[in-house]
């Protein structure tokens, strides 16, 4: 019997120290700053693309869920193809494509165009954050590790911090093409960034491409992401939608079966297997549901359920982005001293209170309170998804980043679609066919709240010295 093959390891990046060791992850972060920068906006200005075009603004949902599916539709080919042609290369790529459905979305005339630029876009932004995942990942030291993830998620921060009031301030002297338009000196300077202080990376060959395990995630992806937007809403007849989801689980249940089979499947199943990595990434899905839906049940709360203008409503929301960045600061000192597993539990435990809140706000509610929660909002969820995001690679090898990346963005991105899914079917039968009032959407936050607590159990199973080798606290003697 001849010995097994031992397969090639992808290099471990020479230490880095001061500037070289931020400049990666610095360069990355500015040029996914744009893709934060659009989501944000887009989400201030619903109610202003629903006057224009003539619908009903629980339906803009079509633009949020369309750009994530495509995300999650896309994204499992990104590992392969930053392995095969250099996550240099593919992220620059990437990022000409998402310039272009932005540009394709300032020309749209209707909610069907719109959502065709969306899915554009999202092919784009299928590969920028996965793989600038990777090219972090690949870049920082160990003992930076925790470091270089905070700059990395900061777009994810200040992107929410300057898009809506700027969506706001556009809105308010301009046609509301200008919030995709911005994106292009955003993304340009990005770009320059990335192609000046990005090396040029190389990895081992990872082989044919899983065409099969392609087809069948992209197939389950669409089918029952198709069947959780349009389900309760009489957007598509209820046969349809038993089809879709007989159609997805099949496809779904295949796929598992070829993942966990298949020599180099396109999603690796089978780093689920590491502890720290499944409870990362299933705890993350939970609370992100909340995150998904909350871009589109906030905006409409405050313009259409308080009657705020758009730039009043963006500049109020500022304060959930600052209380996301006083966390970054202290983000490493927080997670030595403390450990991961108490701040996931108390983080999710937080931020799924926070997300109830708004569902209480009503027209007497004091501002000052409004600011305050949602500065809070902020600061719980930069503490759980900086050491979510930094704990899913804590045991995962080298040679497997762009797999575990991958498959971490598509998980992510599809429970943010069904966040923005079921905040918009619980807000529908809510309403009924009433308008939206403030109490119509106490429903709603309360649902994506409860599922968002579901993640602490799964943080609870975590061993107390989860991450204690990328800076968390160490073990007792």
């Amino acid at each position: 019997m001849a010995p097994p093959v031992e397969r090639p390891r992808a290099q471990a990046p020479a230490t880095r120290t001061g500037f070289a060791a931020n400049a990666v992850p610095l360069a990355v972060a500015s040029a996914l700053f744009m893709e934060f920068i659009d989501s944000t906006a887009l989400s201030t200005a619903l109610p202003t693309l629903a006057r224009a075009f003539h619908t009903d603004p629980v339906h803009l949902k079509l633009a949020l869920t369309s750009y994530l599916l495509a995300l999650a539709v896309f994204a499992p080919a990104s590992g392969w193809v930053a392995d095969r042609f250099g996550a240099k290369r593919v992220f620059l790529s990437a990022m000409v494509v998402f310039l272009a459905g932005s540009v394709c979305c300032g020309l749209s005339h209707g909610l069907g165009e719109l959502v065709a630029a969306r899915v554009l876009q999202g092919m784009g932004g299928a590969m920028m954050t996965p793989v600038g995942r990777v090219i972090v990942v690949d870049a920082a030291p160990r003992d930076r590790f925790v470091s270089a993830m905070s700059w990395f998620t900061m777009p994810a921060l200040v992107g929410p911090l300057l898009g809506p009031p700027l969506a706001g301030l556009v809105l308010g002297v301009a046609n509301w093409s200008w919030i995709f338009y911005i994106n292009i000196p955003v993304g340009l300077v990005g770009m320059i960034a990335v192609a000046l202080l990005v090396p040029d990376s190389r990895r081992p060959s990872p082989g044919r491409f899983d065409g099969w395990g392609f087809a069948l995630a992209a197939l389950a992806i669409v089918a029952l992401t198709s069947v959780s937007e349009t389900a309760g809403t009489g957007l598509a007849p209820w046969p349809a939608e038993i089809v879709g989801v007989l159609v997805g689980a099949a496809a779904l249940a295949v796929f598992i079966r070829h993942s966990l089979l298949a020599e180099h499947p396109v999603l690796n199943l089978r780093l689920l297997r590491v502890a720290s990595f499944r409870a990362s990434v299933t705890g993350g899905t939970l609370v992100r549901l909340g995150l998904g839906a909350t871009p589109l049940l906030l905006p409409l709360l405050l313009q259409i359920g308080l009657g705020w203008s758009p730039v009043k409503a963006g500049l109020m929301t500022i304060s959930q982005a600052a209380g996301a960045l006083l966390l970054k600061p202290i983000a490493p000192a927080l997670l030595r001293r403390v450990g991961y597993r108490p701040v996931l539990i108390v983080s999710a435990l937080g931020a799924a209170i926070c997300v109830c809140l708004p569902g209480l706000f009503r027209a007497d509610t004091p501002e000052v309170l409004i600011v305050l929660l949602l500065g809070v909002s902020g600061f719980l969820r930069s503490a759980q998804f900086t050491s979510s995001n930094a704990l899913s690679y804590a045991d995962v090898e080298r040679g497997e980043v762009s797999q575990a990346s991958t498959l971490a963005t598509v998980i992510q991105q599809v429970s943010m679609s069904l966040g923005v899914s079921i905040g918009g079917l619980t807000l529908h039968l809510a309403r009924g066919s009433g308008t939206l009032t403030p109490d119509r959407f106490t429903m709603p936050f309360l649902v994506i709240g409860l599922l968002s607590l579901l993640a602490v159990p799964i943080y609870l199973r975590l061993p107390a010295n989860a991450g204690a080798g990328i800076g968390g606290r160490a073990p007792a003697a």
